[in-house]
């Protein structure tokens, strides 16, 4: 390990940092799954109620 000023900056600097960024990932990955989640649920509840209007216009 360095012993002068600038060399333990940098290692007291980089966990703090490496932590950091792994945070940022994982809580990227999880907001990206909810919104991907969120859109097809989305989709899925808009084609259904289109095919219980379509199945309402059939019946009238």
């Amino acid at each position: 390990m360095p012993t002068d000023f600038w060399g333990n900056a940098i290692f007291s600097v980089i966990p703090t940092i490496a932590l950091g960024l792994v945070f940022w990932f994982i809580l990227r990955a999880i907001l990206r799954a909810d919104r991907t989640e969120r859109k097809v649920y989305s989709d899925m509840e808009a084609e259904e109620r289109a095919r219980r209007a379509a199945a309402r216009e059939a019946a009238d």
